[in-house]
């Protein structure tokens, strides 16, 4: 189970004396929020007494006064980007930060075709250890050096809860990658958070443990998630993953949350990134999440997906067509109910059962 409180409200000091008091294990991530993860079974007067002090606690609308601040602002004016009807967000950048100069090349790219978010990661889960790992805290600043004065947000991945505090000096969007979709310490800690997260789906994981990922989120207070198709890992070879077209119209109508979808990872081929992107954004991908380098030869990882600049700005311009034809369909998902759920009492599955 996983509580959130603010952290001025007193109602937190009372539900940990009872949690100390009875000997019960939990964990206590602390950021925006104070979020509370119990281990262990609670008895039934337990846990009455513990709902009893939750539902004492001090109004939302209360807690947000308090906490407001010009960073929290930003980010729901971020979030939006990715809920605004009709339109297609774009995240592009190297797979890792590699260089003062690499970095500088793709700002000026993304300038160039009004791209507002870049992505590069700092901290990489390579599979080898033996592979390179990313340029760390460095890596961060050297995108920030660049990307502040562009007035381009930053995506950027934190593999683990002990990175999270670094990652958000810097990041706009905190990405969680497929693998830190199961790690359930770095998803609980992310509900304290106060910026949007982007959920990359597990390589092998079905929609229902993708959603019920995003809602160990969700119960920690932050509800501004984005989640991430990125294929999944099937019998077929010829691609690195399968990219499930399917699962954009459904989780968008099974949670309200926005989708976007990474051609990259999914394809693994660059020649495959363009025909993916266009399928996403026909079945009503909110954005797209691809990978650029100034010379993918020379990546110093998945360098065998990145578009050259030149052939991303030919995608971005196949794609204006599509959303020009798009934008004359009718809207069929987003309806008010579905884009209710996320805040609803019984949270993301609110029409599905939970493991």
């Amino acid at each position: 189970m996983i509580f959130n409180f603010e952290k001025t409200d007193p109602a937190r000091v009372r539900f940990l004396d009872i949690m100390n008091s009875a000997d019960v294990d939990f964990e206590m991530m602390e950021n925006e929020r104070c979020v509370i993860r119990v281990f262990g079974h609670l008895d039934a007067e337990l846990g009455r007494r513990l709902q009893a002090v939750y539902d004492e606690r001090r109004p939302e609308a209360q807690a947000a006064d308090d906490a407001e601040n010009t960073a929290s602002t930003n980010s729901h004016d971020v979030f939006a980007e990715f809920q605004a009807a009709g339109s297609l967000a774009m995240i592009a950048g190297p797979c890792s930060v590699e260089s003062e100069e690499q970095v500088a090349a793709v700002v000026a790219c993304l300038q160039e075709q009004k791209v507002r978010f870049v992505r590069g990661g700092a901290f990489k889960p390579r599979t080898s250890p033996e592979s390179f790992q990313g340029l760390g805290a460095k890596g961060l600043r050297i995108l920030a050096e660049h990307a502040r004065p562009a007035g381009l947000k930053i995506v950027t991945e934190a593999m683990d809860r002990c990175q999270l505090d670094v990652v958000c000096e810097f990041a706009d969007i905190v990405q969680v990658g497929s693998r830190g979709m199961f790690n359930y310490t770095l998803l609980t800690a992310l509900g304290a958070i106060d910026k949007p997260v982007l959920l990359k789906r597990g390589m092998a994981a079905t929609i229902d443990e993708w959603l019920q990922a995003a809602e160990y989120i969700s119960r920690g207070g932050n509800d501004r998630i984005i989640m991430c198709e990125r294929g999944i890992r099937t019998f077929e070879p010829s691609t690195r993953n399968t990219l499930d077209i399917a699962a954009i119209p459904l989780v968008k109508k099974q949670s309200g949350l926005p989708v976007v979808v990474d051609p990259s990872h999914a394809a693994g081929d660059s020649e495959l990134v363009a025909p993916l992107a266009l399928a996403a954004a026909a079945a009503g991908a909110d954005g797209l999440m691809v990978e650029i380098h100034p010379d993918p030869a020379a990546a110093l990882s998945d360098s065998r997906q990145a578009l050259a600049f030149d052939r991303f700005a030919g995608l971005l311009a196949q794609l204006r067509e599509i959303r020009r034809l798009e934008s004359t369909r009718a809207p069929v998902l987003h309806t008010s109910e579905t884009t209710q759920q996320i805040r609803s009492p019984q949270g993301i599955r609110a029409s599905h059962g939970r493991s």
